[in-house]
């Protein structure tokens, strides 16, 4: 694993890149056809100077290596003093597979790159951004999907830790019920019954849980069945794989239900993302 805070080569980098950036954003993914291309989130990379962050009556103050998550390129409670230098980049939330709206409305998400998935996302952005920087050009397709699935799982993780309404004991219990999911996904058998008993908590008590976040237990697995099934149909080493058999894989036993599911999360259907992706490798294969 890559040592963090960068080593000083790097450091120097990431200062040109954001220099030479201005107002501009790095794209790490181009928005699939059919998606609203204004439906992305903005990490902004630290580079160094004085930043914090205000949001209500509490201000953090930014270090080296952090990370602001906002839905706007340059978030109202950002300060700045005239040396600090940022790095940002633009991710469509169709990869995150997290709402603009709910970054939005937490007033953005700031991540230590020094700690836990911080520390891989500034890993990952930081190589991005010495790629571009270095080939003139939208940085590699394979570590573009790989930067965009940790983001996904950072903003995930700071997304549930801003929700106020979950007492300590139950956002813990919560948590472990994600990754319960998350580990059998693949299992036709997942259900709330079978989510519940493997608590030791009662399918009503599961269910207050989720409510509380505007999303049934259903709404949830199926929304991360249909993030995994993205993923799988966007890799290069999956892409001889029939849609039917990947929708298969991850628990899904209606072809049509599936299809439709896919499109009204993604804006596009199965094949046609498959097709983008196919597409999409091959020029930066060319490139």
């Amino acid at each position: 694993m890559l040592e963090t805070p960068a080593p000083e080569a790097e450091t120097h980098l990431l200062d040109q890149v954001a220099r030479g950036g201005g107002n501009g954003c790095i794209d790490i993914l181009s928005p699939p056809p059919g998606t609203d291309p204004e439906d992305c989130l903005y990490v902004a990379l630290h580079v160094h100077g004085a930043a914090s962050v205000r949001r209500g009556a509490a201000s953090t103050v930014l270090a080296p290596g952090d990370l602001l998550i906002s839905a706007t390129p340059h978030p109202a409670g950002l300060l700045q003093d005239s040396e600090c230098r940022m790095v940002r980049f633009r991710i469509p939330c169709f990869y995150l597979g997290v709402r603009q709206g709910d970054v939005r409305r937490a007033g953005g998400l700031v991540a230590r790159g020094n700690e836990g998935i911080g520390s891989l996302a500034f890993q990952f952005l930081r190589i991005l951004a010495t790629q571009a920087r270095a080939h003139r050009a939208r940085p590699g397709h394979h570590l573009a999907l790989s930067a965009s699935d940790i983001v996904a799982i950072l903003v995930t993780e700071l997304l549930a830790r801003e929700d106020p309404e979950h007492p300590n004991g139950a956002t813990e219990l919560l948590s472990r019920i994600r990754a319960h999911i998350e580990q059998n996904l693949a299992d036709p058998n997942l259900s709330p019954r079978s989510i519940a008993r493997s608590h030791h908590i009662s399918v009503r008590y599961l269910h207050k849980l989720f409510q509380q976040d505007g999303m049934t237990v259903g709404q949830w697995v199926r929304r991360r069945r249909l993030e995994a099934c993205r993923r799988e149909l966007g890799r290069p080493s999956r892409r001889q794989a029939s849609v039917s058999a990947v929708a298969h894989r991850w628990g899904f036993v209606s072809h049509s239900h599936f299809s439709r599911a896919f499109r009204d999360a993604f804006g596009v259907s199965p094949r046609e993302w498959q097709a983008y992706a196919t597409r999409t490798e091959g020029i930066h294969s060319a490139s």
